[in-house]
């Protein structure tokens, strides 16, 4: 495999191989020397609907030519890490590659954050992602407890001292995510952020900003809840509730079904890059037109405008409750 950007390389271009790309912001990661695209790909669906390797291969490569260079992806992400090695290994100079660990030993108790486990985890990663540097690696959603005790964050140190990985960071929400940025430990936060997700911009995003963290926004569009005319439940069933409450107009009736940057999707994904401090939003799918197709919502000049980002803000300090935590 083609070896990953070091610090001391000047990251190669986005989208080469003469394609047309899309024009979208670059933004700098924290202190890192990444630059990246704000819209990057999430890598969670297509290992969960264990999407057909030649699918995955024609939504990445397409992306690539089109500007994409951030792709976020997970040990536990099912098939994820293998399908996206497989799929652009032979492109790795042109992106960078986020992964996660955690519950490689199980989902319970302390077993995937020890020492041993954590090393393994980023052994088998750096094998299924076809690569001999993992860009960020990042603890997945453990408690603050967990992070508290510390070994976990000192495994992700010595991986980074040994080489294995460029940076480290927290993935999650809420009191664990703020005691992650405020330990001053990592280089990178991943946390939930949109419309119907704001505890963030307040709660940890002001201090990632004081800490020159590179900040990664999941869910930029509250798993597109909006679609739904009645509660779904789960996770998508929170946020289209909050936004029965939000009442935001672009949010409702038939705009729900605007594919442009006026329509709720556009108009969500640009609220969550026009929040302080965000670099790069990651949205995931399953098919091969859908990244451009977000990207093209975000081409340059089309900045969610100051007005309607405030108004937006204040509407959520109105009615939201405080029980509206972060989403992991």
């Amino acid at each position: 495999a083609a070896p990953a950007n070091k610090p001391s390389e000047k990251p190669a271009e986005p989208g080469e191989k003469g394609a047309v790309k899309i024009p979208l912001e670059v933004r700098k990661f924290g202190a890192t020397d990444m630059n990246v695209t704000v819209l990057g790909f999430g890598g969670a669906e297509i290992g969960f609907q264990r999407t057909e390797q030649e699918i995955v291969a024609k939504l990445l490569n397409s992306a690539l030519d089109a500007g994409l260079n951030v792709i976020d992806t997970a040990e536990c992400y099912a098939g994820s890490e293998e399908a996206i090695g497989k799929a652009v290994a032979g492109r790795r100079k042109e992106y960078y590659v986020f992964s996660k660990v955690g519950h490689m030993d199980g989902r319970g108790g302390n077993d995937g954050w020890t020492t041993a486990s954590i090393e393994r985890s980023i052994e088998r990663s750096l094998e299924r992602l076809k690569t001999d540097r993992i860009d960020l690696i990042q603890l997945h959603s453990c408690s603050k407890e967990i992070l508290v005790k510390g070994e976990c964050i000192e495994a992700l140190e010595n991986a980074k001292k040994a080489g294995k990985v460029r940076y480290i960071g927290y993935s999650g929400d809420d009191a664990a995510a703020l005691f992650a940025v405020e330990s001053g430990r990592f280089d990178a936060l991943q946390t939930s952020v949109s419309i119907a997700d704001q505890q963030a911009v307040e709660l940890t995003l002001t201090k990632a900003i004081e800490k020159k963290l590179g900040v990664i926004a999941k869910r930029p569009i509250a798993n597109a809840a909006w679609r739904h005319d009645a509660d779904p439940k789960g996770n998508n069933g929170e946020y289209w509730k909050r936004l029965q409450k939000l009442d935001y107009a672009f949010a409702k009736g038939e705009n729900r079904k605007n594919e442009g940057p006026e329509g709720t999707a556009g108009v969500a994904l640009r609220f969550t890059l026009a929040v302080p401090g965000v670099h790069v939003a990651i949205v995931g799918t399953t098919k091969p037109e859908r990244w451009k197709q977000n990207a093209e919502l975000l081409k340059a000049g089309r900045a969610l405008p100051k007005e309607q980002y405030e108004a937006m803000r204040a509407r959520w300090k109105e009615v939201g409750e405080k029980g509206w935590i972060g989403q992991t």
